[in-house]
């Protein structure tokens, strides 16, 4: 890579118009470097300043769910998600389920996870969290969504069916985010006939991702949810360059596009929508 496209994919991308009603349905505010109260209210900061106005910052592990936990403290505008990625599985234990319980019973944290299956690094990890395992702990995060009344945040990669199979026989509960949904139109379809809401990534912008996009197409307004996945995933044409919640704009637009709505509409929607699945109490 030239010195050139290597200084290019560290730049930002810049902002995009203003476009407001916007939540940021997925982001992880700690590896976006919010770390400290300033630095979390300086991402929010300029992700309201083009009308994205809350963000759901997700957990990895349990450090990470203490630091989202502790955002959405330090900041009105950023709601938490907590439970642990299919690749740490494993650390789940009698004391980890004990903090993750207590996180759930408060009002900022909105969502059990990022949880489910992940195959793809069962191959290329040493320290991944074998299937089985992966298996039983996703079903103890189905359960804690249920006992708690919390939204289940669902990762998936290259599981699809194992992933529909597990939450069909544990019994899904109530609200049903697909994160990063990166299935073809017929998984895309078996999840809405399930009620489930689909949430697109900048990964919906790709120029290999009609697939993706003709997922979208199938999927009800009302079930779409728009996310970063930041500092992941940042839209075309800016892929591979630092991700924020400031970018949500690019997807939203996108989505509009492949649905035929007015951009303002698109976002309403979409910022209507989440608000809904992790029932925010917004003040």
């Amino acid at each position: 890579m030239s010195s050139s496209k290597k200084d290019k994919r560290r730049l930002p991308p810049p902002d995009p118009e203003l476009l407001p009603g916007l939540i940021d349905a997925h982001t992880h505010l700690a590896a976006c470097g919010g770390r400290t109260p300033e630095a979390v209210k300086e991402i929010l900061d300029h992700a309201e300043a083009v009308g994205v106005s809350h963000v759901v910052t997700v957990a990895d592990d349990m450090v990470d769910a203490r630091w989202a936990v502790q955002a959405a403290k330090w900041d009105s505008r950023a709601f938490a998600a907590v439970g642990l990625h299919p690749t740490h599985a494993a650390d789940l234990n009698d004391q980890t389920r004990a903090e993750l319980e207590e996180m759930l019973s408060d009002e900022r944290v909105v969502a059990v996870g990022e949880t489910g299956l992940d195959y793809y690094w069962t191959t290329r990890s040493q320290d991944c969290a074998d299937p089985a395992t992966q298996r039983d702990v996703f079903a103890w995060h189905i359960d804690l969504a249920k006992r708690t009344g919390k939204a289940l945040m669902i990762h998936n990669r290259d599981a699809d069916r194992d992933l529909l199979d597990v939450l069909k026989a544990e019994g899904s509960p109530d609200t049903v985010v697909m994160h990063c949904f990166s299935g073809d139109r017929h998984i895309a379809a078996e999840c809405v006939e399930r009620n489930y809401y689909l949430s697109f990534s900048g990964t919906v912008t790709f120029t290999n991702a009609d697939e993706l996009r003709a997922a979208a197409h199938i999927t009800p307004a009302e079930l779409m949810l728009v996310e970063t996945d930041a500092p992941f995933l940042t839209p075309h044409p800016y892929r591979g360059q630092p991700n924020q919640s400031y970018c949500v704009p690019y997807t939203a637009r996108a989505l509009a596009a492949v649905k035929g709505l007015d951009d303002r509409e698109m976002a309403t929607i979409l910022g209507a929508n989440a608000r809904r699945a992790y029932s925010l109490p917004l003040r």
